[in-house]
């Protein structure tokens, strides 16, 4: 579970920005950051701080990973062959949790970790609970019957905030979704401007 569930809005504070682009962001209203010396923390970032800010703002948009966990994911984006950068969304987008919230079974990323950690989800018709687990080109992701009922569901489905993207088959009948290619950078629908390259230098000084 992520340590900002209850506060996950201050992600958008800090950052200035809609993260997850939701209506009731409440960047809508304030769009300066937290606490009382919020409105004076704006100023030009040196290299390191547009860096640290890129890292920060992708960190959040999926969930406020651990900067232990999100590391590790960047090692190994580094590790494969071709762009890391392209690499790292690759990895990110095949979490099971993303591809929960990008197809729209839960309305935000942090729900997504909550309903696959209370067992709501099977892939290939076996229960799986880790909501880091990294998903396969044609595993098929699918909310378990008893499960299909829940209002938050029912409820997401009908979001018309967000669209499923292209590289997610979808089935919301079924509510079974599958991973049909690992997306690029340029595939991922965010909301804002995320720099997955500075991210690369950040963690690569």
């Amino acid at each position: 579970m992520s340590k900002r569930l209850s506060t996950k809005y201050k992600i958008d504070r800090r950052m200035g920005e809609n993260i997850w682009g939701r209506p009731k962001s409440p960047i809508n209203r304030r769009n300066y950051g937290p606490g009382q010396h919020g409105q004076g923390r704006k100023g030009k970032l040196s290299d390191f701080g547009l860096q640290l800010r890129a890292k920060q703002k992708l960190k959040g948009y999926y969930g406020n990973i651990s900067e232990k966990q999100f590391r590790k994911i960047y090692d190994h984006a580094n590790a494969l062959r071709g762009d890391s950068s392209e690499n790292l969304i690759g990895l990110l987008e095949s979490r099971l949790d993303t591809i929960i919230y990008r197809a729209k079974f839960v309305p935000t990323v942090f729900a997504a970790r909550q309903f696959i950690n209370h067992g709501h989800i099977n892939i290939n018709d076996r229960r799986v609970n880790i909501p880091s687990y990294r998903c396969k080109v044609g595993d098929v992701i699918g909310v378990r019957e008893k499960s299909k009922q829940l209002s938050i569901v029912l409820e997401s489905i009908q979001l018309a905030e967000r669209d499923v993207p292209e590289y997610i088959l979808i089935d919301h009948k079924k509510l079974t979704a599958s991973l049909i290619h690992i997306p690029t950078f340029s595939d991922v629908p965010y909301p804002i401007i995320m720099e997955p390259n500075l991210t690369v230098e950040f963690y690569s000084r």
